[in-house]
């Protein structure tokens, strides 16, 4: 049971709008509740999420925004700091 969770957990995140616009890196794309809202973008009928947001929104916008908004809380505090200029000095990526 737990496996499968993880999975599940793994295939979600795959799709999920956080990860989506925090792995664009586009300048200028919002980064407080990015993913939340691109979700609410795509909901409410939003032409061009990949100029606005650097990303495409999910498939299913509405069933991720749940998901985005509890990762988009935990790293509330990361986004406030680069929104603030302040270096955290924490580096990642290939």
């Amino acid at each position: 049971m737990t496996r499968a969770a993880l999975l599940l957990g793994l295939l979600v995140l795959g799709g999920c709008a956080s990860v989506r616009v925090l792995d664009a890196a586009k300048p200028g794309a919002p980064l407080i509740y990015a993913g939340a809202r691109l979700d609410w973008y795509s909901l409410n009928g939003g032409c061009c999420p990949l100029d606005r947001f650097g990303a495409e929104a999910p498939k299913y916008a509405a069933l991720d925004l749940p998901a985005s908004v509890l990762l988009d809380t935990l790293l509330l505090p990361f986004a406030l700091a680069v929104e603030l200029g302040v270096n955290l000095g924490v580096s990642g990526g290939l």
